[in-house]
């Protein structure tokens, strides 16, 4: 089985330590590249990070983004989405599908 982590502050990861994840809470930018490095070394193969941690640290999440494994998800935090994770499923689709499927045909 392939192991799971969770990244961000306390408040807003602390809930998926109940369904098994490993949760990292995060502190200064340095740190929280850091361990994003080191979570990759150790094997995992999904990591969730809020967007207000994930905006910190942008340039170390895209040395992973063309990358099977992790699979790198930003999810929104406590305070709510800042719409990175958004952005960054549509710009997937749209490498995938080759045209912007969300996009208003009027």
């Amino acid at each position: 089985m392939h192991k799971i982590a969770v990244m961000g502050d306390k408040d807003s990861i602390l809930g998926f330590k109940a369904i098994g994840f490993d949760i990292y809470p995060t502190g200064q930018k340095e740190e929280t590249a850091s361990l994003l490095a080191s979570l990759v070394d150790d094997g995992y193969a999904l990591i969730y990070i809020t967007e207000d941690t994930a905006y910190d640290i942008m340039d170390e999440i895209s040395k992973y983004r063309n990358s099977y494994f992790p699979a790198i998800i930003l999810i929104p935090g406590s305070t709510g989405s800042l719409g990175i994770g958004k952005r960054f499923v549509k710009e997937s689709i749209e490498k995938a599908v080759g045209a912007d499927i969300l996009a208003q045909n009027d």
